[in-house]
């Protein structure tokens, strides 16, 4: 992205500031994170930070400040080509104040003694309430430094407001930017499944398949998966946030892999679900089908004006029916349609929502309700152009009593994601194959 997309971004928030009365903003990125002794876990920067700056280096805040002129600043690293020698490239604050277009920067270790002066007299303090035990205590710190002026006639900020509050209503909405790169992660993403596709045989682990993920992702330019991916063949796929592991494939069983990249800091989510051998089974079919029926209905119900659980109700409907059809539910027992959905029992086979927002993370901020005034009750959220969600809808059997034993075991999910518009919705993951013919199609080639 161009440095003014993120100019823009920080004029954005500076004006939503003011009109909750002005004050300071304080929006640090992630800590880096040792995994053992002296190594480290790979570094991925803060989303809220990165969505205002476009700075991936740790050890970086971000202070915004309302007044006569509006300020944006970064405090950041110093130079030390020292440390470059070991860690790589550092902007230092007089070459990232140019490049990212900030009005001033300073090194992070002066925060102590600048974010004193910049706060006093700060009719508020904006940032993100309660999400760290470190920040709370600095900020303290910095308050009382302030405080310590009052016979000079410097007041403290008094009040505090979650940054989150704006941030994530922002992010909620796509530009055309973040747009694209979200298309290329989903088509990086789509290439990944139906590679996996094409190798799958019985004999192979799970963790084949998820190699031949990674494999996918980081020649395709992506920096990362997006979540640690799901691989999860036979009775693994009726776990739902089972990661990849060394379970064998198995002719006749199915494989569900819900994976997706991250590419320039915007995530992709795709499950596909497909049989070991090739050929999914009469049982494996009848299931398929059923969800697939339900994705269908999910993304007709996801348009611009419908509300965020039409798509979940849409699809909880065909779910449910077939359900019934195959007697996974004995319709003697628990009645039509609407009893079941009524009496919840479809959660037996069906126990999540049908998705979730999509954004620089996979499971992205935004309140699933719609803003209303406090005290009443909110309604699910209304759907706007530019706004990205995630359509998954499943199936998944144990064995229990009553339960036809030839859908045992047998877990189905199809998940793509949705760029909602005027006219309907546009499925940035379209180019993975879904439906059986495609499948078995692939898996031949």
């Amino acid at each position: 992205m161009t440095m003014n997309v993120y100019a823009k971004r920080r004029a954005a928030v500076l004006n939503h500031m003011r009109e909750q009365g002005g004050g300071v903003a304080i929006i640090q990125t992630a800590p880096e994170v040792m995994r053992n002794a002296d190594a480290d876990y790979p570094y991925r920067h803060d989303s809220y930070f990165y969505y205002l700056t476009g700075f991936t280096e740790p050890e970086a805040t971000l202070i915004l400040v309302t007044g006569k002129q509006n300020q944006s600043i970064l405090f950041c690293r110093e130079k030390n080509e020292e440390r470059e020698i070991w860690d790589g490239y550092r902007f230092g604050p007089e070459a990232a104040k140019a490049h990212f277009e900030f009005d001033a920067a300073f090194p992070i270790n002066s925060i102590d003694s600048e974010l004193p002066r910049l706060m006093a007299n700060a009719p508020a303090l904006f940032y993100a309430l309660g999400s760290s035990a470190l920040l709370d205590a600095r900020i303290q710190t910095w308050l009382n430094a302030v405080r310590s002026q009052a016979r000079a006639g410097v007041s403290a900020p008094a009040s505090a407001i979650d940054i989150r509050t704006i941030l994530n209503e922002m992010r909620l909405v796509k530009d055309d930017e973040e747009i694209a790169i979200m298309q290329r992660a989903a088509d990086i993403s789509a290439a990944a499944h139906a590679r996996a596709m094409r190798v799958s045989r019985a004999g192979l682990r799970e963790y084949h398949l998820e190699a031949e993920l990674l494999h996918e992702f980081r020649s395709n330019g992506s920096q990362s998966p997006a979540y640690g991916s799901i691989v999860a063949t036979g009775a693994n796929a009726c776990v739902l946030h089972y990661r990849a592991g060394d379970a064998e494939l198995r002719d006749g069983d199915l494989v569900l892999i819900d994976a997706g990249c991250e590419l320039d800091s915007y995530a992709s989510d795709i499950t596909r679900t497909f049989p070991v051998n090739g050929k999914f089974s009469p049982a494996q079919k009848i299931l398929y089908e059923i969800v697939l029926e339900s994705q269908y209905a999910a993304i007709a119900a996801t348009r611009a004006g419908a509300r965020f659980t039409d798509g979940h109700d849409a699809a909880l409907r065909v779910l449910t029916q077939g359900m019934l059809d195959t007697g996974l539910l004995d319709k003697n027992k628990v009645g039509s349609v609407d009893d079941v959905i009524a009496g919840g029992q479809y959660r037996q086979f069906y126990m999540h929502r049908t998705g979730h927002w999509l954004g620089m993370d996979v499971h992205d901020v935004g309140d699933y309700r719609d803003p209303s005034p406090a005290g009443q009750d909110k309604p699910w959220r209304t759907l706007a152009p530019g706004m990205v969600l995630t359509i998954e809808p499943g199936i998944y059997v144990r064995p229990a009593p009553g339960v036809p034993e030839q859908y045992w075991n047998i877990g189905i999910r199809i998940e793509d994601d949705a760029l909602v518009t005027a006219e309907g919705c546009e499925i940035l993951t379209h180019k993975t194959p879904k439906t059986i013919t495609e499948i078995e199609a692939v898996m031949r080639g």
